[in-house]
């Protein structure tokens, strides 16, 4: 499952990976994401919460930069991720690379009080 939320008065978008995620979850998300996103001004932060994360296979690599690209038009400025277990990175930094054309901050966690105290500084 996919858990996105916003708030617009602070421009921060909260998106949280739970349980199995599959690439068909990640597309399913993805009309939600732009809902969320068009709230959002050029230089919101995000924070990416891996914390309750099982599993997510090489195979959602295609989808989770479809929806890094959303992020990107929107202007994201600051992404903190927590990423509790290495193992389960997927390689999210080679990933910005190519979906983050404008290189916004990103900030990576291993614990989610950390991640959100990043996220507000």
């Amino acid at each position: 499952m996919i858990l996105a939320t916003i708030n617009a008065t602070r421009q921060v978008m909260v998106v949280s990976y739970v349980g199995h995620i599959r690439p068909a979850d990640l597309k399913e998300s993805r009309e939600e994401l732009k809902v969320l996103l068009a709230g959002m001004r050029p230089g919101f932060r995000m924070l990416v919460d891996l914390s309750q994360l099982e599993s997510m296979g090489l195979d959602c690599r295609a989808e989770l930069g479809r929806n890094m690209d959303l992020f990107s038009l929107a202007g994201v400025g600051r992404v903190v991720r927590v990423i509790p277990d290495p193992t389960k990175d997927l390689g999210l930094n080679i990933l910005a690379v190519f979906h983050y054309p404008h290189r916004p901050e990103i900030i990576n966690c291993s614990v989610l009080a950390d991640g959100i105290a990043k996220l507000l500084a």
